[in-house]
């Protein structure tokens, strides 16, 4: 009589585990039961497609040429606080665009660090911006920079067909960093890590040692995950309050198609990057 109980609950477990383990299939935009498209898109080698947003000049009259990539729960429509007499002046032409998986681009299941670069190098081959463009990543936007770093100005005209591209500059803006990367000193790193919120030290320690445990840590109601998300401003300094009031005061779309995008994004940043090796290409 316990045998077939123990089984039953062994099994029912399993069963929930494995739901809650398990990130939900994510909605397609455009497809029947997913949000519409709004955006213009690309459709890319392998048959997805990448929302995109164009600000400034007309590429054709730019001088300047600078992909932005966003950071987490964010998206194309992020707000970039600069002067429209500057845009004018510089001649400055940007492009956003939705990374896989957020706002009205499709997930892509099988992403790395390495596939992050060959999308902006695939986008900026098809809405033709020029064989030479800049990059500036925000925040969990900066390890699409690495990736870039190392693999654009190294890929020849043959891998698309067309032009061979050049990375003119890249800028990191608040970039979060891999606090196991062993090209740093272990004493900075950790000295750094200590001084995070114990909520956040939390969740990277899962995402670097348990990866698969992540979709759970960050959807269960007994932790707090991320202080950010949680409300905790203490982690910003005044100035940035003060940067953050501004920004809060435009518009900015963070619709994202793909829930296990949002969830698996701190392990492609704390694990997937040691694909690199090195933090400096």
């Amino acid at each position: 009589m316990i045998a077939p109980v123990v089984l039953a609950l062994t099994v029912g477990f399993l069963g929930w585990a494995y739901q809650a383990l398990k990130p939900p299939p994510p909605k397609i935009c455009g497809s029947p039961d997913g949000p519409p498209v709004t955006s213009p898109r690309v459709k890319l080698n392998d048959g997805r497609y990448l929302a995109y947003r164009e600000f400034g000049v007309p590429k054709e009259e730019a001088k300047h040429k600078i992909v932005i990539i966003h950071g987490f729960d964010s998206s194309k429509k992020l707000h970039l606080p600069i002067s429209r007499e500057l845009i004018d002046e510089l001649r400055i032409y940007f492009l956003f665009f939705d990374r896989a998986g957020y706002g009205e681009s499709d997930p892509y299941p099988s992403r790395s660090v390495k596939s992050e670069a060959y999308d902006i190098q695939e986008l900026a081959n098809l809405l033709q911006i020029g064989s030479k463009f800049y990059v500036i990543g925000i925040s969990m936007g900066a390890y699409p920079v690495w990736s870039c770093l190392k693999y654009i100005p190294h890929r020849p005209a043959s891998y698309f067909k067309t032009m061979p591209l050049l990375l003119l500059g890249a800028s990191l803006v608040v970039p979060f960093v891999n606090y196991w990367w062993p090209c740093i000193a272990a004493n900075i790193l950790r000295e750094s890590f200590q001084k995070l919120q114990v909520s956040d030290q939390q969740t990277f320690r899962v995402a670097h040692y348990f990866p698969w445990l992540l979709h759970w840590w960050m959807t269960q109601k007994w932790f707090t995950a991320l202080s950010m998300m949680a409300g905790n401003m203490e982690i910003f300094t005044p100035k940035d309050l003060e940067i953050l009031k501004k920004i809060s005061e435009s518009p900015m779309v963070r619709k994202r198609c793909d829930s296990k995008e949002s969830m698996n994004l701190f392990t492609e940043t704390y694990w997937l990057a040691m694909e690199n090796g090195n933090s400096t290409p």
